[in-house]
């Protein structure tokens, strides 16, 4: 399952909080800052969609993701990989390399981060 743009505003803001009442994520967003009606209504489906849960403090509820950002991540740029570069890291990583204006010490850099995992294989 997939958040929408705004759901995956309100996810940053809590993975970089861990765990948050509402109005802490309110405060989290620069202004103009969404309603509280806006923002309620999009945790509500994210605690549908099995993104994030609660605890209840009273009324209050204290919420924190079940889906860590490096997980949520790793799935969007596995489909990226399939369903625009035929499921090809090479066509993904030559696409990458030459479209972005990455630096000569940010590809040695690359470079290096491959080395490490070739070898670790």
């Amino acid at each position: 399952m997939k958040l929408s743009q705004t759901e995956e505003q309100l996810m940053q803001h809590l993975w970089n909080l861990e765990k948050a009442f509402m109005k802490d994520l309110r405060e989290a967003y620069s202004e103009p800052k969404p309603a509280t009606t806006t923002i309620a209504t999009l945790l509500k489906r994210m605690t549908d969609k099995g993104f994030i849960n609660y605890k209840l403090y009273g009324k209050s509820r204290e919420y924190y993701p079940l889906v860590k950002k490096k997980d949520y991540f790793a799935k969007h740029v596995n489909s990226l990989i399939k369903n625009f570069f035929n499921d090809s890291a090479s066509q993904f990583a030559s696409f990458f390399t030459q479209a972005t204006n990455l630096s000569k010490e940010d590809l040695e850099d690359l470079k290096k981060l491959i080395d490490t995992e070739i070898d670790k294989k």
